[in-house]
């Protein structure tokens, strides 16, 4: 330990009189000019942000920099599917590894966290001089392993095809037998609907979902009795009828479509 600990000190003194010979010391010279550097481009990005939504018209079109929208979002669609940028690819697949949503915390959070820690810990841990690759047969082996599988996520998420909500619309058969509406076509057309936009983001129904901004689990709503009409005012304008609610406008659902939703609420009266 003591032989360890003096290589340490020779090391660290020869790149101190190195650093007096030839240039500047990391610390405070480098970091100041990134700290500069970084605020200068934090700066342009706020300021191109506001040149850009200050010069934009009434209606979203135009400006310096482009239209500011060209469409309002629509929180209940069922065409289009979102994708990660590429370089979230082997997180993506990572999810369809680990089923949402039993183990989905260890796919997003446990697995990515434990391998940021281990990255953080390893120059602590290996404090050897020894950079010969021939001579670090472990690192060498965690390093092509790590870049294996990040390659392979990567690539399988590239490729991954599938349909917005398809695994929650696979559990609308169980959804439909455990709440007894499997007899009600309307009803479980809405059940499908609700599985595909978006609902379980912030709802929980039978044990699934998320309960996120104080939605309640919808699980035995219908036991409430509130009426078809009122479920699809609700989803025309949540606000309009719970005044404060964050919940977003589904008005560009058409009548049809809020009809099957608003009967899949009122059916779902809690397990049979």
């Amino acid at each position: 330990m003591s032989r360890g600990l003096d290589e340490r000190r020779a090391g660290f003194k020869r790149y101190k009189e190195d650093t007096a010979r030839r240039g500047k010391p990391f610390f405070p010279y480098a970091m100041f000019h990134d700290t500069v550097m970084s605020l200068v481009v934090v700066v342009v990005i706020v300021v191109l942000a506001c040149i850009w939504k200050w010069t934009s018209h009434a209606d979203g079109s135009g400006g310096w920099l482009g239209a500011l929208y060209t469409s309002k979002a629509d929180p209940g669609t069922t065409n289009f599917v979102p994708r990660p940028d590429w370089y979230f690819y082997f997180l993506f697949y990572l999810l369809r590894v680990f089923k949402w949503p039993n183990t989905v915390l260890l796919g997003t959070i446990g697995i990515p966290t434990i391998c940021l820690i281990l990255l953080l810990v390893l120059p602590f841990v290996d404090v050897r001089r020894e950079r010969r690759l021939t001579r670090r047969p472990v690192a060498v082996t965690a390093a092509i392993l790590v870049i294996l599988s990040m390659g392979v996520l990567t690539w399988k998420g590239a490729v991954a095809k599938e349909a917005l909500g398809s695994e929650l619309v696979g559990l609308v058969p169980k959804w439909a037998q455990e709440e007894a509406f499997a007899s009600n076509p309307t009803a479980v057309a809405g059940a499908k609907l609700f599985a595909q936009s978006g609902c379980l983001n912030c709802h929980t129904y039978n044990n699934v979902g998320s309960s996120n901004l104080g939605a309640p689990n919808l699980t035995a709503i219908g036991s409430r009795h509130l009426g078809i009409d009122f479920q699809i005012r609700h989803l025309k304008c949540p606000s309009c009828v719970t005044p404060g609610s964050p919940m977003p406008h589904f008005d560009a659902f058409s009548d049809t479509q809020l009809r099957e939703i608003a009967t899949f609420l009122e059916a779902s009266q809690g397990k049979k």
